[in-house]
């Protein structure tokens, strides 16, 4: 039986973290912003979304972002992995 939205994923965004850090960049540098979402093909919510998430923030810390989302995610995992293997054991 298919339920609707079971399995459903989020789609994978066209821009890199560093393709948008650039585009911001090209917005700071004093393009205008009418333009720029056209050149790029964004519309003027995605700017702006971007903008609240990446502003200010090189390329170098995006890196070191991820970095840390990774480990964060690894780390996460081991947790639940560790609570399931002591919620299995039995009590005194």
């Amino acid at each position: 039986m298919d339920v609707p939205g079971a399995g459903d994923v989020m789609r994978k965004s066209r821009f890199t973290a560093s393709q948008i850090v650039a585009i911001l960049k090209e917005g700071e540098a004093g393009v205008a912003l009418s333009g720029l979402i056209r050149k790029h093909g964004i519309s003027r919510a995605t700017y702006f979304n971007w903008q609240a998430k990446y502003g200010g923030v090189s390329v170098s810390e995006l890196k070191r972002m991820k970095g840390v989302e990774v480990e964060n995610a690894k780390n996460s995992g081991a947790d639940i992995k560790l609570a399931r293997r002591f919620s299995a054991l039995p009590t005194r």
